[in-house]
């Protein structure tokens, strides 16, 4: 297993991914949490855990690399979308939904940790870490880089943050439901006026609205499937795709394309992806998703629900459907994806490897482009919006 260590020296990150890619530099942020491993399909806490760190993905090499890596609090609670990077890429914020549990080294409570990371510094740093709302989990931020909302699952709200800079002030929160609705991702539309919001708990996708930093529920909510969790929205602000977890009970679950134009926003396609669909993803043109499908590979081994692969499957975005175009086999109780400007490469994060899968993509199939190893398990990981 390689160890990355954060780059040191005088050459600044933006220089060396210059040097190194040219125009094709474009970062990616892996959230890695080490407090979490699988042990016969049960999530536990292992003796003497590796720090839960943030890894900084060139994802315009080839294949692509880590450059940099820092200590940061994350967690494997929670869609994989607990990252979020500026769209000029000059800062990223990172979500933990779970600490270990001070009384007990053998099990993880709700935490509420947000951190901001410098992204221009050399190395990248840390510059400040806050408190978002407890079981803070999938985060995003708006294009104008001035707003920033974060879903928490612990207690049924969504934290709102006001960005100067790269600097966040707490504004408030806005309240969905009760502890036990679950939200779970929250993405924020193109033009900054609305956003989405899964809850895993009830089964909802509610829609907020956005004025500067005034933040409300509008009431309205859709109904996509079971267990609602990671959301992605489509550059053009269109439409919207969820992939629906459903009760890890052996059954196949699904993915929903949501229309956004429509008035109101509603659902108007879903499709089977197989068992647990933890991560989804857009690509940058918009004109495919990707979903990763544990597809068993987190049950016990002696289920009848148990796969020893997990699967990545791209679908095409047409017409308001999505068409299934191709997949491939990959790790076990994998997480979330990432792709490359042009659509070129695939990142798809396997916990059980800690390991993170590149794949190249021709638009019509995904191939094998090597792999990079982490120290602790990838389980969020995100681009900046196109």
């Amino acid at each position: 297993m390689h160890r990355h260590m954060p780059l040191v020296g005088a050459v600044s990150l933006a220089a060396l991914m210059s040097a190194a890619c040219g125009a094709s530099a474009q970062l990616a942020l892996s959230a890695n949490d080490g407090k979490a491993v699988l042990v016969d399909g049960v999530n536990s806490v292992p003796a003497n855990p590796p720090p839960d760190s943030v890894a900084v993905i060139d994802v315009g090499a080839t294949p692509p690399k880590v450059v940099a890596e820092i200590p940061v609090p994350t967690s494997v609670v929670g869609p994989p979308s607990s990252v979020a990077i500026a769209r000029d890429e000059s800062f990223a914020l990172v979500t933990g939904a779970s600490k270990i549990d001070p009384t007990d080294p053998k099990k993880v409570v709700p935490d509420d940790k947000l951190t901001v990371i410098d992204l221009k510094a050399s190395p990248p740093k840390v510059t400040a870490q806050l408190q978002a709302g407890k079981g803070a989990a999938g985060v995003s931020i708006n294009r104008a880089g001035t707003l920033a909302l974060i879903a928490n699952r612990s207690e049924g709200t969504v934290s709102v943050f006001s960005i100067a800079g790269n600097v966040l002030t707490p504004v408030g929160k806005v309240t969905l439901g009760d502890d036990k609705s679950g939200p779970s991702h929250v993405a924020i539309t193109p033009d900054g006026k609305a956003a989405l919001v899964t809850r895993d708990g009830d089964n909802k996708i509610s829609v907020l609205s956005i004025d500067g930093t005034k933040v409300e529920y509008t009431k309205r909510d859709l109904s996509a499937g079971v267990r609602p969790y990671g959301l992605d929205i489509h550059p053009n602000g269109k439409i919207a795709v969820v992939a629906n977890i459903g009760t890890g009970s052996g059954d196949a679950d699904t993915a929903s394309l949501i229309d956004i134009e429509a008035k109101p926003a509603r659902v108007v396609h879903t499709v089977t992806v197989g068992q647990t669909p933890e991560g989804i993803a857009l690509s940058p043109d918009g004109a495919f998703v990707a979903v990763s499908v544990m597809n068993g590979s987190n049950k016990p081994k002696n289920s009848p629900f148990f796969n020893d692969y997990g699967l990545v499957k791209v679908f095409s975005v047409k017409d308001g459907q999505l068409l299934p175009l191709t997949e491939a086999k990959v790790g076990h109780w994998c997480q979330g994806l990432a792709w490359s400007k042009g659509n070129r490469t695939l990142l798809v994060q396997c916990m059980v490897e800690k390991e993170i899968m590149a794949f190249s993509f021709d638009g019509k199939e995904l191939k094998p482009a090597g792999s990079i190893k982490l120290n602790a398990g990838p389980a969020g990981i995100r681009t900046a919006e196109p």
